[in-house]
């Protein structure tokens, strides 16, 4: 994805999830990867933990670097927290360069959302 596409695209989830959750500032990729993360978990909860909060963010890393085979799902334990094991180490060197391969990867997860969802058409 070119620069260009990168900054466009991630713009559009930051609005898409603002405007979703009615927020007055758009969200950053950390509060991002902690909304990935509660989706992928299945459920609300009131409050979670600064423990919880790390695991969903760690949970959210895991399902977007899974696009790219570094993560497999393993399952769910028996508190229902789901489990990846990891298959291959990212190649990405830097900060800029992995906040950008998760910012594809997030880019990747909304649109298969808004597919799913009936938000956009199949392009």
């Amino acid at each position: 994805m070119k620069e260009w596409e990168l900054d466009y695209e991630w713009l559009r989830v930051r609005h898409l999830v603002k405007e979703t959750f009615d927020r007055t500032d758009l969200p950053d990729l950390n509060a991002i990867l902690f909304l990935i993360g509660i989706q992928e978990l299945g459920r609300w909860q009131e409050a979670f933990t600064k423990e919880e909060k790390q695991d969903l963010m760690h949970i959210a890393v895991c399902r977007l670097l899974s696009y790219g085979g570094h993560y497999a799902f393993k399952g769910r334990d028996a508190d229902g927290w789901p489990h990846y094991e990891l298959r291959r180490p990212v190649e990405a060197q830097g900060l800029e360069a992995q906040e950008n391969l998760l910012k594809e990867y997030a880019i990747q997860y909304f649109r298969e959302l808004e597919l799913e969802n009936g938000g956009l058409e199949d392009e």
